[in-house]
């Protein structure tokens, strides 16, 4: 079960949505304003928010900015009418899940509240806290800390995909597995959109000299994390 905000002007789409979100069994609070999105984070501590970006009161992406400077450890998904190339690459920098233009269908917005379900319990299984030399990971927080002291926030995927290389440390993970885990049936990306993801994930890695963690690529395969102890 999933504690969602949903942050949405329009009378329609927020009634369905809650309504049918609740159905499934999810707690789920409505907000069609800033303040009033503002006043629910803090009350109800949702770990998902949808947000609409078009608010009477403010921005969505600006809003979003305001409820990370304050907890990381939420998912975050955008719903806009605006399918701008630039306003989707800002919301995805600040940590978004994904940005889905409207209008779209239910079952598209299910499948992936599904998938960030089964990741965020199979993340419940791992200690709260990994530190392997100056590195540190929080799964259920979607944070990691480099070996400078700074703190890097993941999106849903990038921290699902450091789990399943996590969990499978010194195992050869192909693509399609990593393909077939994390995105599902919903949305079948290329090789080079994971090969974009590890990007990031390696580059964390590196940033400790003493190599406690390596991200090694498999030629013609995939991906495998070494811990050295």
């Amino acid at each position: 079960m999933l504690n969602i905000l949903i942050v949405e002007d329009e009378e329609n789409l927020g009634s369905t949505l809650e309504d049918y979100l609740k159905s499934l069994g999810h707690q789920c609070v409505w907000a069609k304003t800033g303040a009033e999105a503002s006043a629910m984070f803090h009350d109800k501590n949702p770990n998902l928010i949808l947000m609409d970006i078009g608010l009477p009161d403010t921005n969505g992406i600006k809003l979003a900015k305001e409820f990370r400077n304050i907890r990381k450890d939420f998912v975050l998904l955008f719903l806009s009418a605006l399918n701008d190339p630039e306003t989707k690459v800002e919301a995805l920098e600040i940590g978004a899940e994904d940005y889905i233009t409207k209008p779209f269908a239910l079952k598209e917005l299910i499948l992936r509240l599904d998938r960030i379900l089964k990741t965020q319990t199979s993340m419940e299984t791992l200690p709260e806290e990994i530190v392997h030399g100056k590195l540190k990971i929080w799964f259920r927080r979607y944070e990691v800390m480099d070996a400078d002291g700074t703190l890097v926030s993941l999106s849903q995927k990038e921290c699902a995909i450091l789990e399943l290389l996590y969990k499978k440390h010194n195992e050869a993970i192909t693509r399609e597995e990593i393909i077939e885990k994390i995105w599902g049936e919903d949305k079948f990306p290329s090789n080079r959109t994971v090969d974009n993801y590890i990007v990031k994930l390696r580059k964390w890695c590196e940033s400790d000299s003493s190599h406690v963690l390596e991200i090694q690529s498999i030629r013609s395969i995939g991906y495998k994390l070494i811990i050295n102890h």
